[in-house]
Formats: structure tokens, sequence, C-alpha cells
């Protein structure tokens, strides 16, 4: 017998992977399926996806999800009531709104080939590095979307005409989702939500809409951006040939601020994401705090239209997990990234051994885009479990740099100690499943 109940659906589209996951009413997943997608690395520094392989991953993924739901006996078919839609941030995609298709692959968040622009820029703006830093709250850097967008207009042809006439439209990954899952050409909606848009370098984060002097300083034209909408409102319908036609998508969050809505973090709380990078984001309720120490002042979420804003305190580790998927795919020290634990256990300590996954430069706190990758203290005794354990303790060494900062920054406008003199860092991602690296996280 069908369990008849409602349902929601929920797309995590990734860095490295797409799911779509089917929660009951009472929030239980009851079914999931989940792809990875080709990563396209065509020079050193440089980081691409095929914007229609991603297309494809949702559709599949929804489509088995259904399939292993309705095996199971629900009926999803008849109870399925929304969906909502996080995504990868800061990840470019330009288009041709006439055909619908990529002018370009996507440029990745992690991908580096911006740095000549953004020292360009740091030298020609008056505010250096910090120009924008008042408007958006962000430095320049290869990591936001907006210097990816200024390398698309500068170095593709196709981009540069397009634009010209008129054709082309941007968007982070969900707007190039939403767009295509709204009727694409025909009709598709053009929109973004406030914590995807405040990772462009381009949204003010006062007025929440794209700032006319951050547009007009760049040469970049309003007329391809997105419409900015709140995190929790129905935004349109899902069109014909996909799997859920109907269906209403009502939520949007970039993949930080979900998971810091998923683990209800109140002003003065923080969690941490060990994912392809890792994220620390601290909550500090409707102001926007400016760091002192290396953070970014960011959106955390806007739940609804009317509702209030919610800021927060980001540090962005742009190495974690990859640094795992790196000894796997690259030295094939592991055959999968479950098998580093095991590995690492197998030594007490590194043996001297130091690992800085510097492999695209160092994001917070540092800001350093000419930073490269070291491993140090090798000798003769060094094996691949010390190696193992120390990409492991660069993850943990990494995401204390940035805790570091935010107790400074909160030292200035108090404390982040709960009442019993401890900080509580709430943590998820893949890479949690690892019980030492939480240890060694809890150590130092």
């Amino acid at each position: 017998m069908a369990k008849e109940s409602g349902y929601i659906g929920s797309i995590d589209q990734g860095t490295t992977s797409t799911r779509f996951i089917i929660y009951d009413h009472d929030a239980r997943p009851v079914a999931s399926h989940q792809v990875e997608f080709t990563q396209f690395y065509p020079e050193a520094g440089w980081v691409e996806h095929d914007p229609m392989e991603i297309l494809e991953s949702v559709k599949v993924c929804i489509a088995k999800a259904l399939d292993k739901a309705t095996a199971d006996g629900h009926n999803v078919d008849g109870g399925l009531k929304a969906i909502g839609l996080t995504d990868q941030r800061e990840t470019i995609v330009v288009w041709s709104k006439s055909t619908g298709l990529p002018l370009h692959k996507a440029i990745v968040w992690m991908d580096a080939r911006t740095s000549s622009i953004c020292r360009r820029l740091e030298k020609e703006l008056s505010g250096g590095r910090s120009h924008f830093v008042e408007s958006c709250g962000l430095p320049i850097s290869t990591y936001f979307s907006a210097m990816k967008l200024l390398w698309l207009m500068e170095n593709v042809d196709d981009v540069k005409d397009s634009i010209k006439k008129g054709d082309a439209i941007f968007g982070t990954i969900d707007t190039w989702l939403i767009w295509n899952m709204t009727g694409g050409v025909n009709g598709g909606l053009h929109v973004t939500d406030v914590t995807n848009a405040s990772r462009t370098m381009l949204m003010n984060l006062k007025t929440l809409s794209w700032d006319h002097d951050t547009l007009k300083t760049l040469a970049i034209p309003a007329e391809i951006l997105p419409k900015i909408v709140s995190n929790s409102e129905v935004i349109g319908e899902i069109c014909k040939g996909w799997p859920i036609p109907g269906i209403k998508i009502a939520g949007c969050l970039g993949d930080q601020h979900a998971a810091m809505l998923g683990q209800a973090c109140k002003k003065g709380e923080a969690k941490s994401t060990y994912g392809t990078g890792a994220f620390i984001l601290l909550n500090t309720g409707e102001v926007a705090i400016k760091s002192g120490h290396g953070l970014l002042t960011t959106l955390a979420y806007k739940l609804g239209p009317q509702a209030q804003t919610n800021y927060a305190l980001e540090g962005s580790i742009a190495i974690a997990g990859a640094a795992v998927q790196w000894l796997r795919d690259s030295l094939g020290i592991i055959k999968s990234a479950s098998e580093i634990e095991d590995l690492a256990k197998m030594v007490d300590s590194t043996g001297g051994v130091y690992f800085v996954p510097a492999f695209n430069g160092l994001f917070a706190p540092w800001w350093r885009e000419d930073a490269r990758g070291v491993c140090i203290g090798i000798t003769r005794f060094t094996n691949k479990s010390h190696i193992a354990r120390a990409v492991l303790e660069s993850m943990c060494f990494q995401v204390k740099d940035v805790l570091d900062s935010m107790n400074k920054d909160a030292g200035e406008k108090g404390s982040l100690d709960n009442e019993k003199g401890e900080f509580l860092l709430r943590v998820d991602g893949g890479a949690t499943a690892n019980n030492l690296l939480m240890q060694i996280q809890v150590r130092v």
C-alpha cells in the first residue's frame, strides 16, 4: 500500500556531483540519487564544467530518485508539493537566450585564470584590493563571479558578440538551472537569489540589488544580469520536458548558506562544511559586520520577500576534500576517498611532514592568489601514511586560521563562547564521516 503524505524535493548541485533528495512530511529523506560529472582542467589553475552536462545530471538525479521512492511505496508523483535548489556558488555561465546554449564552459569558483585581471584592477582602482568591500563585502579576488565574467567579456569572441547583440545572459549555476527548468528559450525565468548574488561582487549588501557604481566601474551591462529574489518564495513552475512538470520551485540558496540554515545557526553561531573546499560561516544577525582579519561579509539568508535579512562572516578555504581527490586521482596513493582515514591511522603523527594545499592560491584569511601547494619535512622515513595524515591536518589547520580570525572579529564585538565558555562549531559535509579528521580538528 502506498504511503500517502506530502513530499518536497531538493536539488543539490555541487562542485563535483549533483544530487536530488526527496523528503517526507516529517523532513525524513525517503529517496535520493547522486551522480558525478566531468571536471575540466584546460590549463594550470583553470577549472571548468560543461553546463549542459550539469543540466542533464539534474534531470537524471530527479528521475532516478523518483523511481527509487516509488519502488519503496511512496506516492511522490501525486504528493510532491514543491522543490528547493542549492548550488555551488560563484561558478558562472554565460549563454544565448535565443538558442539556450552556453557561449563557453562554466568557469568554476576555484578557477584562478583571472589573477591578471585582479592585479590590474587593484592597481587601477583607488581602493586597491578592497575597492568594492564597502558595497559588496568582498575583496577583489579570482574567487568571485564578476572577475570570471570580465574574463569572458575580454577573451571570448562569442560572449563579446552576443552581449553586443543583446542575446547574452549571465548567471551562477542556480540561474542557469532555474532558467532551463522554467522554460528555457520559451520564457524561462532569469533569476538568482540573494545569497548567490552576494557572491558575485556585484550586489549591494544593504540594498540587495545590483550596485550601479560597481557595474559602471567594471563596464558590466545590467541587462545581462538576473532578477534577485529572496531565499524562500515561489519562483516559478517546472516546465514540460522535466520529470516533474508543474511542480513549483519554492526556494533557492547557495550551498554554504543552505548548510548554515540546515544547521539552524542563530546569531553568534557558526558552522563548517567540509566538501571540495571548506567554508566556515558565522551568523551575525541583522548586522553586516566588516571583518578586519581577512574574512568575508556576506548574506546568511532572507527567508521571504518581506523577511529580515540575516548576514554572516565567512571564511572560505579553496581546497579541503579536493586534496583527498588529488591523492586519489593524481597520485594514486588511495583508490577511494574513504581509504584515507585507515591509511592515516597507520601512523601516530605526520613525522614532521606539513602539507599546504594551495593548488589555486590561498583564500581566507590570506587572499594570496600567487600561493602554490607545498609539502615539506619529507625524509627517507616518510611514507604515504604520513602524507595522508598531513593532508587531513592541512584541512584542520586552514579551518583553525579562519576560526582564529573569526574570534578576533568577534572579540571586537563580544565573544563566540557560550555560557559554559565553549565555542561550538557545527560541522557537515562528506568529510565529516572521517572520524580521524574530526578528532584532529578538535585538537588543533
